[in-house]
């Protein structure tokens, strides 16, 4: 039972860290990346849809992006979602056809900001971990009457460590953002 309750923190632990090393990819450097737009939702009749599933990305130069849709009645609502999409700067310009997304240059304050943006979302990648962890931590002390005390200390060690590694990803992660965002 207790190998349960840590295999069940492990993977959900190991999900937080997936989730958060995905949106720090959403976070923009200074080059224009098919990543930083999964995250933006389009109003597809009615529906929020991603945008990966109404049109095909392609990124020719630094800093443009191609937005090709597969429904050309989409168009309109795409610009839209692209324009108001949070923290991302970007200038879409529409003909007809296609999307032609252009990214300004960074400045050295908007790259302070993103490293702000970047840091929140390391911290609320690390809250989830302690959630998971705080979690784990109540069904290990559940079963304090079935397992003895030796063995839910050695499991409640195993538990602090596989946090700290968790943690310790995220803070790897967060660091190799953060210098990607400040590279000029």
């Amino acid at each position: 039972m207790i190998i349960d309750v840590l295999t069940e923190a492990r993977e959900k632990m190991d999900r937080a860290v997936e989730v958060a090393k995905e949106d720090f990819s959403t976070v923009r450097t200074g080059r224009i990346n098919p990543a930083l737009f999964q995250k933006i939702l389009v109003d597809y009749y009615g529906t929020p849809t991603p945008l990966a599933q109404l049109a095909g990305l392609q990124n020719p130069e630094a800093r443009t992006l191609i937005v090709t849709p597969y429904d050309k009645a989409a168009l309109k609502e795409i610009e839209r979602a692209i324009v108001n999409f949070p923290n991302l700067g970007a200038t879409p310009t529409n003909d007809g056809t296609i999307i032609r997304v252009t990214i300004p240059e960074l400045t050295e304050d908007r790259r302070k900001e993103y490293v702000k943006i970047a840091r929140a979302k390391g911290e609320d990648a690390k809250v989830a971990l302690r959630n998971v962890r705080r979690k784990a931590k109540d069904d290990l002390d559940a079963l304090v009457k079935e397992v003895g005390e030796d063995d839910l200390a050695r499991a409640e060690k195993e538990l602090d460590a596989v946090t700290k590694v968790h943690v310790d990803a995220i803070d790897e992660a967060l660091k190799k953002k953060e210098a990607e965002l400040l590279e000029v």
